[in-house]
């Protein structure tokens, strides 16, 4: 068994595989988006993200895609929402999704969304349906392999290793900006909306990266 991190690069406008990727990818309103979970049958696609960004002008977007057939936008603050999607398939998304979706393969969430037409998302099964799979994928995409290893070494096995408040400190300083390239908000304004020190928040960030970094390097 292995675990692999892939990084698929649309070769041509991602719209051209399905109108929500590039719109995820390429609009100018979306700042960041993440697959957090989904349901793929062949002919749709459930999918739920997580979007920071201009809701508005996505739900403009969404609305004008024949290929949504359905979606519900929660907002979680004045930059960031939670929206569903249920999207009737294109031929490029299934060649995309099938090689990734049969057999024993589990796709491990999130699925990063990346403005250049790309997706960063883990693999974990067994080393030859991992192998045939990528092989397989028969759309216009560049497939990298940036990381294999061990079921540890996935985002969410790293992300499951951290407290409750060390998790919802790192949450707060990657809505504020504190991530951001360049950052927008330091430790006293996450101190701030968290009501405690910033020798706190120091600590609590330090901690978490300390334990998601190990992981993956490990």
């Amino acid at each position: 068994m292995k675990h692999v991190r892939v990084r698929a690069t649309a070769r041509g406008p991602a719209s051209e595989i399905h109108p929500m990727y590039g719109v995820l990818t390429e609009a100018p309103f979306v700042e960041r988006a993440t697959a957090i979970q989904w349901n793929y049958t062949g002919d749709a696609l459930g999918i739920l993200h997580y979007v920071v960004g201009d809701a508005d002008a996505l739900e403009r977007a969404m609305r004008d895609i024949p290929e949504v057939v359905g979606y519900d936008v929660e907002r979680v603050d004045d930059r960031s929402c939670y929206v569903y999607v249920r999207d009737a398939t294109t031929d490029a998304l299934r060649a995309l999704f099938a090689p990734i979706s049969t057999g024993g393969l589990v796709v491990v969430p999130p699925v990063e969304y990346e403005p250049d037409g790309t997706v960063v998302f883990s693999l974990f099964g067994p080393d030859d349906e991992l192998q045939t799979a990528l092989e397989d994928v028969a759309v216009p995409v560049d497939v990298t392999i940036e990381a294999v290893g061990g079921l540890a070494g996935t985002t969410a096995a790293a992300g499951a290793r951290l407290t409750d408040r060390q998790r919802e400190v790192v949450e707060t300083a990657v809505d504020l900006g504190y991530y951001d390239v360049p950052r927008t908000a330091g430790q006293a304004d996450v101190a701030a909306e968290l009501d405690c020190a910033p020798s706190t928040v120091a600590e609590h960030l330090r901690k978490a990266e300390a334990r998601v970094l190990r992981a993956q390097v490990d």
